[in-house]
């Protein structure tokens, strides 16, 4: 993390994020980088779990930021920092959805190579056990997959962000019951498509 003024420590963390924009708002790079290095993480991963990869998380989370930068001058702060990123987030997130709908295609070299990384990072369990959590690991983000766009970025936010259901709401425009709704349709499906996982 870059050096900040003390104050800076002691703000809560959208206050904190508040204070990079207004920064960035004047052209400050040093802010702009604290603020990619504070969040980058978080976008790139929701962004993978949506995409059920990581060929274009890093691009697409680029562009994120670089919106970020671009409209920092009419930001206001109405609502959580993260609130409005995820928003960015999920415009170019549902965009690219629909993009690989029109023009799909699979990159099949690109999955074995996840799926051995995923089996490999298990180096601490017994192999059979390491084989059947990568397994499992691909069976859910498979079934999340399939989703529809708005019920799968529900279920990213609230599984892998655990993100409450009000600011869930505000991402994807929709009100609180609309979320509750909408996830347990959600987990309804994942629970039947994972169902010889869930009974085993």
């Amino acid at each position: 993390m870059s050096e900040e003024t003390p104050r800076d420590a002691e703000f809560s963390p959208d206050a904190q994020d508040i204070e990079w924009m207004r920064r960035v708002a004047q052209g400050d790079m040093r802010a702009f980088e604290s603020l990619v290095e504070a969040h980058q993480t978080r976008v790139v991963g929701t962004v993978a779990k949506m995409l059920g990869d990581d060929t274009d998380a890093e691009d697409i989370a680029q562009q994120v930021f670089i919106r970020v930068w671009k409209s920092a001058a009419r930001y206001q702060p109405t609502a959580k920092f993260t609130t409005w990123l995820f928003k960015i987030t999920r415009n170019l997130v549902f965009n690219e959805l629909r993009r690989r709908k029109r023009h799909p295609a699979t990159p099949l070299e690109h999955e074995e190579e996840e799926h051995h990384f995923q089996a490999a990072d298990q180096s601490t369990m017994a192999p059979d056990a390491s084989m059947l959590d990568a397994e499992m690991q691909n069976a859910i983000q498979a079934a999340i997959d399939s989703l529809p766009e708005a019920q799968r970025m529900a279920v990213v936010l609230r599984r892998y962000e655990d993100m409450p259901y009000e600011e869930i709401g505000e991402v994807l425009g929709l009100s609180v019951p609309a979320v509750k709704s909408v996830l347990f349709r959600a987990r309804a499906e994942l629970r039947e498509k994972l169902r010889k996982y869930l009974d085993a």
